[in-house]
């Protein structure tokens, strides 16, 4: 296998819908995933691991119980495991999220955001 370099750009430009993350890289048992945002999540956690939002293009909120955090594009956060946390795109929001294989993007929560997990582009 020969590896080679992934443009997130033209990976993006491949889907349009919001809040339904596509798989582009493994390393290990963690997966890259990008994610285009606009509007509002839904509160949830993830009780068995750690969550890296790395904001590509846009402003992404990331609301906790108790503060918000805003990440602008060329910025990161880790939320820690069982962290009860709702991400907020006002605009549209291109991330890439690092998390382990199969996690499901609503964590705890469902519903009807719940994304259909391992799509790769």
């Amino acid at each position: 296998m020969s590896p080679k370099a992934i443009n997130l750009k033209a990976k993006f430009d491949r889907f349009s819908d919001h809040w339904s993350p596509r798989v582009i890289a493994e390393l290990n048992d963690y997966q890259f995933k990008l994610v285009k945002a606009r509007g509002e999540f839904i509160w949830h956690s993830h009780a068995d691991t750690d969550e890296a939002f790395v904001v590509v293009e846009g402003t992404l909120e990331i609301e906790f119980r108790d503060h918000t955090v805003t990440i602008n594009a060329g910025e990161m956060i880790v939320v820690p495991r069982g962290g009860e946390h709702r991400p907020i795109a006002r605009e549209e929001c291109k991330i890439m999220l690092l998390e382990p294989r199969g996690v499901v993007n609503t964590g705890d929560a469902g519903g009807g955001l719940t994304a259909e997990n391992d799509v790769w582009i």
